[in-house]
């Protein structure tokens, strides 16, 4: 890049010690788990606490809605009981993406097993006639 400069040292512009070198899974979950208290002395004098800690967290509950996965299921679970009716709505939607990604390998196996059935002959599977994909609602 042309125009950048490194930041000196105690730069005012650096990332924050709470954000720093983190990946946005780890961010996410930590966000989500930060107290009132761990906010402020983390963001003290930062332009980030105009987002104020709800909407850090809301935005955590997206993130991890987004990306992540059954591993991150607790972190979205404290969430649900957050004072913030904001972050609380946000958590339960990203649990829920949670629940479908699980649906949805169900599904998979399931016409996995039907296919390797009918490709072997196997006319019925546990006494009951093939289920087609796509008659089969989800």
């Amino acid at each position: 890049m042309r125009f950048a400069r490194e930041l000196a040292e105690g730069s005012p512009f650096a990332a924050r010690e709470a954000i720093a070198g983190k990946d946005a899974r780890t961010l996410s979950r930590e966000l989500l788990g930060m107290s009132r208290e761990e906010f402020a002395a983390a963001f003290k004098g930062s332009p980030m606490k105009r987002a104020k800690l709800r909407g850090l967290k809301r935005n955590a509950a997206v993130v991890l809605g987004n990306i992540g996965d059954e591993r991150d299921a607790d972190a979205q679970r404290q969430a649900l009981d957050d004072p913030e009716p904001l972050v609380c709505e946000h958590a339960e939607w990203a649990v829920s993406r949670f629940g479908a990604g699980r649906l949805q390998r169900n599904v998979r196996a399931v016409d996995s097993t039907l296919a390797h059935a009918q490709s072997a002959g196997i006319e019925r599977v546990g006494g009951q006639p093939p289920v087609s994909a796509r008659n089969r609602r989800v």
